[in-house]
């Protein structure tokens, strides 16, 4: 797949990772099951380490809370098959109901720039010229380390945090020197480094997490199962609806107490993006043509959530587009950004 693209990881991949036991004729550790699980997956994940809390998480739902004990347990051929199964499964579980976005760097973008003579040349030239702050026509070689830097992941650039084979590339050209290169010599020389970072990053994937959620439903349709938490909710309603000035319940009350309530109950936010609006616009429009008149009490207005309104609208949320929403830790973070899942 192509650098700096969205990827989304919910499970489905899993569908092809090899189930075979992981000693055909012999006994094994629980220390061996988690590493034959976890290398089986990344290898369906585009190479990415299943995250810590992702497996711990996974072995919950397996009930395996002693994490320790589990470790150096041993188990004969069928359990551990047993084991395998239901850990994978797990993680797929896991997956769907909370999926991971990741972008993948294995050169292609990288390599797009370097094939292309006039959008190499216009990349080397803009670097060289942000580069040369004292405008001396000259920078240090060193630099070349703050323009890959500065092409990033948007690139196909990983963070030499997350790809210490950048700082052996760099050595082996000498980099680190402070030697000064004109234009001509800038751009040969990050010629030759983007063309070895190529080249690693070919035999070896970067994959980043990314700090994105995806609303694809999951949460919704827990609580569609969940007479309870429905019953909660429209008593929730209910009380809003009755301190408030306009009376009884009706849908808008319902959409009101949905959207106010998204992150809770798994839906994006309404104030995140237009996009997001005319999701609700569009779930809700035909309901509130017919039904924006009635006016419903407690028993009515459980059943209406239940049976139309409220079961109807986030239905229809739960089986419409999966939104990828960028979570913003801080109200200064920039704006929140919707994206298809099917990318």
């Amino acid at each position: 797949m192509s650098d700096g693209a969205l990827r989304v990881l919910d499970g489905t991949h899993l569908e092809a990772v090899d189930l075979s036991p992981p000693a055909p004729d012999a006994s094994v550790t629980g220390a061996q099951i988690l590493d034959v699980v976890h290398s089986r997956v990344s290898s369906c994940l585009s190479g990415l380490q299943l995250p810590k809390t992702l497996g711990a998480s996974a072995l919950a739902r397996i009930s395996t809370n002693d994490i320790d004990a589990f470790r150096s347990a041993v188990f004969d051929r069928e359990k551990a098959l047993e084991i395998l199964r239901h850990y994978v499964a797990a993680i797929a579980h896991e997956l769907k109901d909370d999926p991971l976005v990741v972008t993948v760097l294995d050169g292609s973008t990288l390599r797009l720039f370097l094939e292309d003579e006039d959008d190499f040349a216009m990349l080397a030239e803009d670097l060289f010229t942000d580069l040369d702050v004292e405008d001396k026509g000259k920078i240090s070689k060193s630099k070349i380390r703050n323009a890959l830097v500065q092409m990033g992941i948007e690139m196909g650039v990983p963070p030499f945090s997350e790809f210490p084979q950048l700082n052996d590339i760099l050595s082996k050209h000498g980099v680190d020197g402070e030697e000064g290169l004109g234009q001509a010599q800038f751009a040969q020389l990050l010629q030759t480094v983007l063309q070895d970072l190529v080249d690693a990053l070919f035999q070896k994937h970067v994959v980043l997490i990314q700090n994105t959620k995806v609303i694809n439903g999951s949460k919704l349709r827990q609580l569609l199962i969940n007479e309870k938490e429905l019953d909660d909710i429209a008593e929730k309603i209910l009380l809003e609806k009755n301190l408030g000035e306009d009376g009884p319940g009706s849908i808008d009350t319902i959409r009101s107490f949905l959207e106010r309530n998204a992150k809770d109950l798994g839906l994006p936010h309404s104030e995140a993006d237009e996009a997001v609006t005319l999701l609700y616009d569009d779930v809700f429009g035909d309901v509130v043509k017919e039904n924006s008149d009635i006016e419903l009490h407690k028993d009515e207005l459980i059943h209406f959530s239940c049976a139309n309104g409220g079961r109807e609208g986030v239905s229809r949320i739960a089986n419409h587009k999966n939104w990828i929403i960028n979570v913003s830790p801080g109200p200064w973070e920039t704006k929140i950004q919707i994206i298809d899942k099917n990318i």
